[in-house]
């Protein structure tokens, strides 16, 4: 975790994976890096860079990370309700949780949710281990969260 003055807030580097390109005199070595930006007040994302060093790998990433904000409701420093969303073949589960909980989750979807504010979550990753699509799933389970005002609103209903 690293808090960088660039986005503003919370960047955490997820993963950072070395590249081979076999050439003529040997190999040739590249990076990518996953990088989750958030605000720590409902607002996060996630980039992906690469390069020829780790240093601008990870700042391509947070940049493009930052571009990528989504807006996450939060509910007394968790989410509003349950929610399942997949990404490739990552399934990635959320469910909301009582205060003093933490963030029960694995090092990839612990970085999204601590990146977006959110203290209080059980989550579960099934599918897959490969954190880029297990980033993507948390980040559009997120981003399909509704408050029970957001619902009443788009349905023109009122529930009290």
């Amino acid at each position: 975790m690293s808090s960088d003055s660039k986005s503003g807030g919370l960047d955490f580097t997820v993963q950072v994976k070395r590249c081979a390109a076999v050439v003529k005199g040997g190999r040739r070595f590249s990076f990518a890096a996953l990088v989750v930006s958030g605000d720590g007040r409902g607002k996060v994302g996630c980039g992906y860079g690469k390069a020829n060093e780790v240093p601008p790998a990870v700042e391509k990433a947070t940049k493009q990370a930052v571009r990528n904000f989504v807006s996450v409701p939060l509910i007394n420093g968790t989410i509003p309700h349950s929610i399942t969303a997949t990404f490739g073949s990552a399934k990635v589960f959320l469910m909301p949780a009582d205060a003093g909980t933490g963030v029960i989750a694995g090092s990839a979807v612990r970085s999204v949710c601590q990146a977006a504010g959110i203290t209080d979550i059980i989550t579960k990753c099934l599918g897959t281990r490969n954190q880029v699509t297990v980033v993507k799933a948390a980040i559009k389970a997120l981003s399909q969260l509704r408050t029970t005002q957001d619902v009443e609103r788009l349905r023109g209903v009122s529930f009290s």
